[in-house]
């Protein structure tokens, strides 16, 4: 799926600038994280610790959204920065082009909506909404995320992100290290699964125990 997020109004009303970058600025450059006095109605934009939980974000979006936006429910990613919302759009006819003609016209179409929905959203789990569609195997992403994250990497560490960059795979270190990121996750989707499954059991499990 192809990424365009040239139009930072997408993501939400009030939120939309730099909402959930941890790093000293927001996405495109603007912004510098939550707003003091932001839609998350706590001075300076929630905290990891007491992050809204988002588990039912899922079921709140395929009752939100309109019923003739998507063929079947909507595909909902949530992480402690984002939530990316997905949809299939119905079929039409031609190829390629045709395609990406008819998600342009409703992306258009429907930006207010997604707009005031995403703010919802935003008020309620404390994340970015960003936006996708596809037909097929033709697909975009309107908005998204790009959050710094910071480590701190030994000299052996070092040298496999300087291979990459020598190599010209990347231009930098930090897309050295976003590479390496994007090839774990897609040799290693089954046991991520697994592990993202049994830390949800955890998570419920804690939330099922008496309180202290």
């Amino acid at each position: 799926m192809s990424t365009d997020d040239t139009n930072t109004e997408e993501a939400g009303g009030q939120g939309r600038r730099g909402m959930g970058g941890r790093g000293p600025r927001g996405r495109h450059g603007h912004g510098s994280g939550p707003r003091r006095g932001g839609p998350f109605g706590r001075p300076g934009g929630w905290q990891q610790a007491d992050l809204p939980d988002a588990s039912g974000a899922a079921e709140w979006f395929a009752g939100r959204l309109p019923d003739d936006w998507f063929v079947g429910g909507p595909e909902v990613v949530v992480d402690r920065d984002e939530i990316t919302v997905t949809g299939e759009l119905a079929p039409v006819d031609g190829g390629e082009e045709a395609a990406e003609g008819r998600i342009t016209r409703w992306r258009e179409d429907t930006r207010g909506q997604r707009m005031a929905i995403a703010d919802e959203a935003q008020s309620r789990y404390g994340r970015q909404v960003s936006w996708g569609a596809r037909i097929g195997d033709t697909g975009r992403l309107f908005t998204h995320l790009a959050v710094p994250a910071m480590t701190r990497l030994r000299q052996s560490e070092r040298q496999v992100l300087d291979t990459l960059v020598d190599a010209g795979v990347a231009r930098s270190r930090s897309e050295a290290l976003a590479w390496c990121v994007k090839l774990v996750g897609e040799h290693t989707d089954t046991w991520l699964a697994d592990l993202r499954e049994a830390m949800s059991e955890v998570e419920r499990l804690r939330s099922a125990g008496p309180d202290l």
